[in-house]
């Protein structure tokens, strides 16, 4: 599994480069939420820090959803068991749900409460970028969501700079691997088993994401290199092509 991990290295160092996602100086923190794609992004960074050019810092942040059983615990011991700076943060988000009445689209309330909490903490550690493990699956699916919806050709970019000055940028040094490799990779890692689940997690999985996952893997079937051609289409949109009026 070394080769899986060099060739992610390499994909995610190249995003580095290409975007400028790390400078020397950065204080970085990890969104770990305790799936296989966070906690590859942070054995991934750690790697980086040891290795490029640069020399950045690294901490990383559990947000606690107040679900039973979630499994914080489990992830803050694996973390110190490799001696990452951890911090939980804690939020109830059932009963915020309850109270706002969002049980129809738990999800986005979720998302920006999560987001919130994550900005605030960046803050209190003084670190100027956050790092997502989503990867170049999930942007396809974002994009081609955003596309079937009418919502535009947007997607997940892998620098965000904040609107607010007062919030980190936005870092996903995954934007250009695919799953396949994250999900090889992670099984060699012995990673620790959430005890609970998302009490939602029907509405994920039965949400547009899931279902233009979905599309993607049924497509990359068929179409050789499909992933890495609409990656390479991402990066050079014509709008001289689009359905753009003239100024």
């Amino acid at each position: 599994m070394e080769k899986i991990f060099k060739k992610i290295c390499r994909l995610a160092g190249e995003t580095c480069v290409r975007y400028r996602l790390i400078s020397a100086g950065d204080r970085i923190l990890v969104g770990l939420s305790g799936g296989k794609d966070s906690f590859v992004l942070l054995h991934l960074l750690e790697h980086l820090q040891q290795h490029a050019p640069v020399k950045f810092s690294l901490a990383a942040a559990t947000f606690d959803p107040g679900f039973e059983n979630f499994g914080t615990e489990k992830i803050a011991e694996y973390c110190a068991a490799h001696r990452w700076e951890h911090h939980p943060v804690r939020l109830n988000i059932p009963e915020i749900i309850r109270e706002k009445g969002f049980d129809s689209s738990p999800c986005v309330l979720c998302s920006r409460l999560r987001r919130g909490k994550l900005y605030g903490l960046a803050n209190e550690l003084k670190c100027n970028k956050l790092a997502l493990g989503q990867h170049l699956d999930d942007i396809i699916a974002s994009f081609l969501m955003s596309l079937c919806r009418g919502q535009g050709l947007t997607s997940m970019a892998p620098l965000v700079q904040p609107q607010n000055p007062a919030h980190p940028a936005v870092i996903r040094p995954l934007a250009l691997v695919p799953e396949e490799l994250i999900r090889q990779y992670a099984a060699t890692l012995e990673l620790p088993d959430k005890s609970g689940t998302c009490q939602y997690e029907s509405t994920v999985k039965d949400g547009d994401r899931a279902r233009f996952a979905a599309l993607t893997e049924t497509l990359a079937a068929e179409i050789p290199g499909l992933r890495e051609n609409i990656a390479h289409s991402l990066a050079r949109v014509e709008l001289d092509h689009l359905l753009i009026p003239p100024c």
